[in-house]
């Protein structure tokens, strides 16, 4: 061997412990989070960046989620699968009700009086997801599945019975919450919620069907004094991922994201927006100038007659609406065994 080609060796050798951790320093697969809210909203705040952060402290150095709030990367709240779908964002929060038809599926956890509150509605459909291929989900891997408080009804006007209700023109925020409505007599109006203060302050409508969140985020609970807690439907929600994004990561940065979805996203939003939910119902019931109404035994049971109608009629529509009410009904009832 020459002695300049032992040299060449030799250099070569000691180059060698510095590549190594030049390969392992590389940049991380990096992506975007989108959120068409601002980033003081609970569900960024307690849900979405809490899930970036952790993938973010696992995956140090393998991948990396940044986050876009205040409609960075779009602020169209119907329009958030498709941007996932367009590579606009790689991950997007999205409300299926707001996209009719694309997710016809959520219907099932829409129907009134199925729920008894938000831990139950998380655990069920984030369970009723990972179980069942929903239509509508297939380009998407589903990171979240969240799922608010019953929506109860507030208005301006004095209410203490459901008979009350009977006549009242009532926003509602999907077409299965509004025939729930129009069975307890109500005429539903749909409107997006952030036209509904001034809509009820103008005595074009006399309330609104929502849960304690958006009630106190949009100024709700400044132009109503009357809560009626009725337990209607739910808004399921999701975080969605292009799934061929999801499948072009390394297999370890699927694993960390993996580690922070499903179940895992589910008890950190129950701890942090349920916890949040529960202490804007306390304020409500503390406001001596509101009236905060349960219904009697009675009104449930007449709300819950006029609820199973419809109920009937989502299941006669096609077999599997049948078999996902019955898997869904499964589900709730494991969920309340085990307390």
């Amino acid at each position: 061997m020459t002695q300049i080609a032992r040299r060449a060796l030799l250099l070569g050798a000691a180059c060698l412990p510095t590549l190594a951790p030049r390969a392992r320093a590389a940049e991380p697969v990096r992506l975007k989070l989108a959120f068409f809210g601002p980033d003081s909203e609970m569900t960024y705040v307690t849900t979405l960046k809490p899930f970036a952060d952790a993938v973010n402290k696992d995956g140090a150095g393998l991948v990396q989620i940044d986050t876009y709030p205040n409609g960075a990367l779009g602020r169209s709240l119907p329009n958030q699968p498709q941007m996932v779908l367009d590579a606009v964002a790689d991950i997007a929060f999205a409300i299926p009700g707001n996209t009719p038809g694309r997710f016809p599926d959520d219907v099932v956890v829409e129907l009134p009086g199925v729920f008894q509150d938000l831990r139950e509605a998380t655990l069920a459909w984030t369970r009723l997801l990972a179980t069942e291929d929903l239509r509508g989900f297939k380009d998407y891997v589903v990171l979240g599945a969240l799922g608010t408080a019953p929506f109860g009804i507030h208005t301006r006007a004095p209410i203490k019975t459901l008979a009350d209700l009977r006549g009242m023109k009532i926003r509602t925020t999907n077409a299965t919450e509004g025939t729930a409505l129009r069975a307890l007599g109500v005429v539903p109006v749909l409107l997006p919620i952030n036209e509904v203060a001034e809509a009820v302050g103008r005595g074009t409508i006399d309330g609104t069907t929502v849960h304690p969140v958006p009630m106190f985020d949009f100024g709700l609970n400044r132009v109503t004094r009357y809560d009626y807690f009725i337990r209607l439907g739910i808004s399921p929600l999701v975080v969605l991922m292009n799934r061929q994004k999801f499948e072009d990561l390394p297999k370890e940065a699927q694993a960390v994201i993996t580690a922070h979805s499903g179940e895992a996203m589910a008890k950190v939003y129950i701890a942090g927006y349920g916890g949040y939910s529960d202490g804007l119902t306390g304020k409500l019931k503390a406001d001596t100038t509101r009236h905060v109404i349960m219904p009697t035994p009675q009104d449930e049971a007449a709300a819950q007659a006029e609820f199973k109608p419809l109920i009937n009629d989502y299941r006669a529509k096609d077999p599997r609406n049948a078999q996902l009410y019955d898997k869904l009904q499964a589900i709730i009832t494991q969920i309340r065994a085990q307390g």
